[in-house]
């Protein structure tokens, strides 16, 4: 990490209070639960955004409003503004191939299908952090859904508590325990 360069971390989520706690918005749910709860957001870059200082590094919190499959636009319109490396960047969304509430980190790879990733990789490159949550996979309950619609569902209230439990685990996953 380059320590004289901010910080961005960004939730990958759908706009609009249509999508608020579906699946896919769980890179929304673990910005919210993130940023100072005194934070003031703005609009910027196709994205809701907030600054902070912590730990003597600022910070920047990024909700893209471009929809998940051009989260790439906001992603690289926001790290050439601010000339963020990718080293600098992490990116929190779901992942349908964890069991609900799993967290799991990487640098770099594939896209693993998800579009968001995909977009932010033809934006930047794979070369940032990613904390992916798990949402699980309709399979996995046995439940004959086209995964696009799982992702866009809510969650039910055994994997709420499950979530909510991940994203309370979420700061020690984040660099210098923002």
């Amino acid at each position: 990490m380059q320590e004289n360069k901010p910080i961005l971390i960004v939730g990958l989520g759908n706009p609009g209070a249509g999508y608020n706690h579906t699946r896919h918005n769980i890179g929304f749910m673990a910005i919210q639960k993130l940023a100072p709860s005194d934070s003031t957001w703005r609009s910027a870059h196709n994205a809701r955004i907030t600054t902070a200082d912590i730990g003597g590094l600022r910070v920047i919190f990024a909700m893209p409003q471009t929809f998940m499959n051009n989260s790439g636009a906001s992603v690289g319109a926001i790290a050439r503004f601010y000339k963020i490396p990718n080293e600098n960047i992490t990116v929190i969304h779901d992942d349908m191939d964890l069991k609900p509430g799993t967290v799991r980190v990487k640098v770099g790879g594939s896209s693993a299908g998800h579009n968001g990733i995909k977009s932010i990789d033809a934006a930047i490159g794979n070369d940032y952090r990613r904390i992916r949550i798990g949402i699980g996979h309709p399979r996995d309950f046995e439940l004959q859904i086209n995964p696009a619609d799982w992702v866009l569902g809510r969650f039910s209230d055994a994997e709420m508590k499950l979530v909510n439990d991940a994203l309370e685990q979420l700061p020690q996953f984040i660099p210098h325990n923002v």
